[in-house]
């Protein structure tokens, strides 16, 4: 919610999200056992901020040493944080957020997925416009 840049403090304490949703949902697997899609939930949840270039985090994991479901969810990602408003800044059209990602093409993410995505991201805008405004809206005072 805050409207500024995130002090480095801050940032590592943003990052923890990573951990927590790993250890949250390894919790549930301990509990209830193996399950294909909790296994790929632990996946993403834990490596979806590792960058191709290995530069990520929490574990500073590169190339194929991510999981390829992060690895799709790291683009999805971007790809809506930078179409989506946030508090801190006006959504980017869909044009400038490709551009703004094809900077990061081997360095954020694996080329070769990134590419996929390139072939396909129209769909991408289309989707994004039939739910544009029906999403979360990040208000100062959320009550």
């Amino acid at each position: 919610m805050k409207k500024g840049r995130l002090t480095p403090g801050e940032f590592d304490i943003m990052k923890s999200h990573t951990l927590i949703g790993y250890h949250t949902l390894s919790s549930i697997k301990e509990q209830y056992g193996e399950m294909e899609f909790l296994n790929m939930g632990i996946e993403i949840t834990h490596a979806h901020h590792e960058r191709f270039d290995g530069r990520g985090y929490p574990r500073g994991l590169k190339k194929d040493e991510i999981p390829l479901s992060a690895q799709i969810v790291a683009v999805a990602d971007v790809y809506d944080a930078l179409t989506s408003r946030r508090i801190y800044k006006k959504a980017f059209s869909h044009e400038v957020s490709l551009n703004t990602m094809r900077l990061e093409r081997g360095q954020h993410f694996d080329p070769q997925l990134f590419d996929l995505f390139l072939a396909v991201a129209d769909r991408f805008d289309k989707i994004r416009q039939r739910f544009m405004g029906q999403g979360l809206h990040y208000t100062a005072n959320p009550q």
